[in-house]
């Protein structure tokens, strides 16, 4: 049971309209596509991600997009695709995922909302800083793939190779 805290003080809003005050808190520059959609770009540790939120008003559903900017030539397409799936293994929430129009690699997570369609600014926070936090992690090891020929086990395994001791 809550105490001193009403629901009707809760500081839900609508997904976009919450989406668009962390952004804005953070700083991070965005615009209204639509009244469902919002884009923005935030700077992560590897590169500016493109991120878009896609709010589905029937299903309840808010989409999450975040592209670091990559696009996949046909020669590399294979190796991509190989490290996707090992990469994929590992991500617990979303999945990482080539985009059919353009050969653009993207992340992508939903969340499903109540049936209120209503966002925290907590969710809101989480989902964002997960959707980069993912792409932050496994961004050298498309890298390692795309530029510096390796094969998908071994970018991957060099992609997350921890630093030992301090700097």
């Amino acid at each position: 049971m809550r105490t001193g805290h009403d629901d009707s003080e809760r500081d839900d809003a609508a997904p976009v309209d919450m989406l668009a005050s962390l952004f804005e808190a953070r700083g991070w520059p965005c615009e209204f596509v639509s009244d469902d959609e919002i884009h923005g770009e935030i700077q992560g540790s590897w590169a500016t991600y493109q991120v878009r939120c896609v709010w589905r008003t029937e299903d309840h559903v808010l989409q999450i997009l975040c592209l670091p900017d990559i696009r996949v030539p046909d020669d590399k397409r294979a190796a991509v695709y190989e490290v996707m799936a090992l990469i994929n293994e590992q991500v617990w929430l979303g999945h990482f995922d080539v985009w059919s129009n353009g050969s653009v690699l993207l992340y992508r997570h939903a969340l499903m909302l109540g049936d209120d369609g209503l966002l925290s600014l907590g969710q809101a926070q989480s989902a964002v800083e997960a959707a980069i936090d993912e792409c932050d992690r496994f961004y050298p090891a498309f890298q390692f793939i795309l530029w510096g020929d390796k094969s998908p086990a071994d970018a991957l395994a060099s992609a997350l190779v921890d630093a030992a001791g301090e700097a």
